[in-house]
């Protein structure tokens, strides 16, 4: 049994993440017994700035911090760039900050955090 298990970790990212900034952080926390969702801005999938998908679990607009236990946020300019545009995505992290959850931020990610 790992450290992470029964864990549920927020990734928030849109299109133009960068991918493995998304895959390889999300790879390791499921092997580590975690539940990775993805929390985006719109239903569907998002694609990478390389081109990798990844189904949308959840919206921002309906994404809670009480439902999670920690959060990463994925860099990618575009990424970073959008994401913060979203009041919805920056009131997820900004409760999820102030609840004191770890937090995982990788490159432009970061920027949502200036939000």
């Amino acid at each position: 049994m790992s450290h992470l298990t029964g864990k549920r970790v927020a990734f928030v990212a849109t299109n133009g993440f960068e991918d493995s900034e998304l895959f390889e952080p999300w790879k390791a926390v499921t092997e580590h017994g975690a539940t990775a969702v993805l929390v985006s801005t719109e239903t569907g999938t998002i694609t990478g700035k390389n081109g990798g998908e990844a189904t949308v679990d959840v919206t921002t607009s309906e994404a809670k911090a009480d439902d999670y236990d920690a959060l990463v946020l994925p860099g990618g300019v575009a990424n970073g760039d959008k994401i913060r545009m979203d009041t919805d995505a920056v009131d997820l992290v900004r409760a999820l900050v102030t609840a004191a959850k770890p937090v995982g931020v990788i490159c432009h990610g970061a920027w949502i955090l200036i939000e």
